[in-house]
């Protein structure tokens, strides 16, 4: 799914698990679309299969209806090198857990996490990133 503005997403998708992704940090958020509010969770310090490994764990304890991956792009809104990579971590997830997948627009998510005083800049980002999403939704 793409990052659309408003996206379409079946009203029985209740619960979300967000994901911030880095190389060697992912934040995680769980909010629900009831509520439109997001809760950190403790962040992914791992790499490469490690980390997707520790993702999927999440996915398993919380059982979120859907996810959400921030997908990172320039001020401008151009694509970069990260943003490719965010958008493949979404696939991985997508193709491993047949879960639907929803990539949002994280600009800034970092600088307002801490801008909010966030002790984890990256469970902030997430949650930041999930809620923008929950209010998205009609």
């Amino acid at each position: 799914m793409s990052l659309a503005a408003v996206p379409d997403v079946p009203s029985h998708l209740q619960t979300f698990l967000a994901f911030d992704y880095g190389l060697k940090r992912t934040g995680v958020a769980v909010g629900n679309r009831l509520l439109r509010s997001a809760t950190p969770m403790p962040t992914i310090r791992a790499e490469g299969r490690a980390q997707l490994a520790q993702a999927e764990a999440r996915v398993r304890e919380w059982q979120p209806d859907a996810l959400v991956v921030g997908v990172p792009l320039h001020p401008d809104g151009a694509p970069h090198e990260n943003t490719e990579r965010a958008q493949r971590f979404a696939r991985q997830l997508r193709g491993r857990l047949q879960l639907p997948v929803f990539e949002v627009d994280e600009r800034y998510s970092t600088t307002e996490a801490l801008a909010q005083g966030a002790a984890d800049a990256d469970a902030g980002a997430a949650c930041i990133i999930l809620e923008q999403f929950l209010r998205s939704l009609p």
